[in-house]
């Protein structure tokens, strides 16, 4: 014998919640088969946009956000906002080094002529030890006596599976900067963790010489 809607009702059950539940639980155990898959396959030293702050919590250096711990990052790494981010920074990268892909511009925002490149750079890069505890460093000065009113270098590293310029190599990653009407150009370097440290990485901009410096000290 079959009950009629109005009899679940009096047994205190509402129409559809079991299938709104188990949906639930279907999604919360497929997220947690993508973190364990995750937890297996990604090698968090290698992602660029992974950092363990001050706090003890871990932060998405693309996305800008933090999570708890390791897992929750991953579980972050594959959803469709960090996708997305990935998918436009890798068109502005390829557009900035002239690959001639742009990345479409938000509907709302009018598109700004860029400046035409007058070239590279001048730079130099020097290769440090503290004399103390045997620590290596590398010193980046680039000048960018041209530079656009108004603006200062920006810089980030990438990792080499991201850049289609040459092979991918794990073992170097990139540095990187960028000043307009300048090239953006790139350092090749050993992909080892940088120590983030405030006396080990710095950069600094001196408007009056417009030089800027970067120190890396891998750790």
């Amino acid at each position: 014998m079959g009950f009629s809607d109005a009899d679940m009702m009096g047994r205190g059950g509402k129409t559809g919640s079991g299938r709104q539940s188990s949906e639930s639980q279907e999604n919360q155990m497929r997220r947690e088969r993508l973190r364990k898959l995750a937890l297996e396959t990604i090698d968090l030293n290698r992602d660029p946009y992974f950092m363990k702050n001050h706090l003890g919590t871990y932060e998405c250096k693309l996305c800008l956000t933090i999570h708890t711990n390791e897992g929750n990052y991953l579980a972050h790494t594959q959803g469709k906002r960090h996708q997305q981010n990935i998918a436009r920074r890798l068109a502005k990268d390829a557009y900035e080094q002239g690959l001639g892909f742009q990345p479409a511009a938000p509907k709302e925002m009018k598109v700004q002529r860029k400046s035409a490149k007058i070239g590279r750079p001048g730079y130099r890069v020097t290769k440090q030890r503290d004399p103390e505890t045997g620590q290596r460093s590398l010193l980046f000065l680039i000048d960018y006596p041209e530079i656009e009113q108004g603006l200062q270098p920006r810089h980030r590293f990438m990792s080499a599976y991201e850049q289609r310029v040459e092979p991918a190599d794990k073992n170097y990653q990139y540095i990187l900067v960028a000043a307009d009407p300048y090239e953006t150009i790139a350092f090749k370097v050993p992909n080892q963790e940088i120590d983030n440290s405030p006396s080990k990485f710095f950069t600094n901009w001196d408007f009056d010489t417009k030089t800027f410096t970067m120190q890396v000290d891998p750790s």
